[in-house]
């Protein structure tokens, strides 16, 4: 039997995290319970007060093939590496200097939305065919390939 999956993210801005996710994947926000227009109309219905609004948030692939993303607030900062992270397929069908140009471009666009380049593995054949890491702007590590 197969399941559903999705990732949970521990952050201190989830609003914010699940913005630069939604970006990086082409996610969109999920939608609202039924019976509301929007979060906010959900939100007022049920009570939560304003300092509350950003304990959660999540993403959802607009296709629906791709797992849900939440994002919950926790008090802890992060204090150590991922021990699973997430490799954001940014070059199919690409080897060689195309390839690492084609990471190199998408690692610029997601800095400019937060993000933070780690480092750079040049392609080593036959296996590794190359990748970045990064970190999103609440230092969670994730992989270009």
């Amino acid at each position: 039997m197969t399941r559903d999956v999705q990732i949970t993210f521990d952050c201190a801005d989830p609003a914010g995290l699940a913005a630069f996710w939604a970006e990086a994947l082409g996610y969109r926000l999920a939608d609202p319970p039924p019976g509301f227009a929007s979060w906010e109309q959900a939100l007022d219905a049920m009570g939560i007060p304003p300092d509350q609004r950003n304990n959660a948030s999540a993403v959802i692939d607009p296709e629906g093939r791709g797992p849900r993303l939440f994002f919950q607030r926790v008090p802890e900062d992060k204090e150590t590496k991922n021990r699973v992270h997430l490799d954001v397929r940014a070059a199919p069908g690409l080897d060689g200097d195309a390839r690492m140009a084609a990471l190199e471009a998408e690692a610029e666009r997601l800095i400019s939305y937060g993000a933070t380049p780690i480092r750079r593995h040049d392609p080593r054949p036959p296996l590794d065919a190359g990748h970045l890491v990064l970190a999103d702007p609440e230092g969670n590590e994730f992989c270009l390939d």
